[in-house]
Formats: C-alpha cells, sequence, structure tokens
C-alpha cells in the first residue's frame, strides 16, 4: 500500500515536454485556448473553470481531476464522458502518468 505523502508516479521533465509537444496545439497553462487552460486544472470539478465554454456533458459530468480521472481521460475521452468536444487521446500509459504527474505539479498538488 502507498502512504498518502508518497511522491506521484511519473516523471515531471518528461511530462512538461510531452505537454509542449503533445497538448499545446489546443491548451495552455494559464490561457484559454480551443479548450480550457490547464494551471489548476489537478483538484478541479470538470466543466467549471467560468472563461471557457464547455460541452454541455462535460458540464454535468460531476469529475474531479485526479489521477485516476485524468488516465481515463486521456486515455478515452468518449468512454469517460460521452458527448464531450476533445477529440484526442494518449495511447500510451508512461505517457499519460508523465502528463498527469505535470499537471498535478503544476496545480501544486
Amino acid at each position: 500500500m502507498v502512504s498518502a505523502t508518497a511522491e506521484p508516479m511519473g516523471d515531471v521533465n518528461r511530462g512538461k515536454a510531452l505537454f509542449e509537444k503533445r497538448c499545446t496545439g489546443c491548451h495552455s497553462l494559464d490561457q484559454d485556448k480551443e479548450g480550457p487552460h490547464l494551471r489548476g486544472v489537478y483538484g478541479r470539478s470538470a466543466g467549471t473553470t467560468a472563461s471557457f465554454e464547455f460541452s454541455d456533458a462535460l458540464k454535468k459530468a460531476h469529475i474531479v481531476w485526479d489521477d485516476a480521472t485524468l488516465d481515463k481521460w486521456l486515455t478515452d475521452t468518449d468512454a469517460l464522458v460521452p458527448g464531450n468536444d476533445m477529440a484526442f487521446h494518449v495511447p500510451k500509459p508512461e505517457e499519460r502518468t508523465d502528463i498527469i504527474r505535470f499537471l498535478r505539479a503544476v496545480s501544486q498538488k
């Protein structure tokens, strides 16, 4: 069993590089683009950033973004929230883990 204070899995530096390569076409950390800004996403309820217009499906999803929900989201957005507006996935588990670790770090969680 892993304690609650254990360092999260994944590499924040690889996650940053992957975020910059794979995600910045639609997202940035501090400004909304085609997708919402992602600084602070870890621990936030889905569809609640006031500055971005989310799909109804995401606004009604009642999801809090954490390791498990972000992993499911990056694996298959439609499986987690049918009818959402994001058509992107990260097929490699280790890349998802690194991206999630980076998002957690920039969210100061």
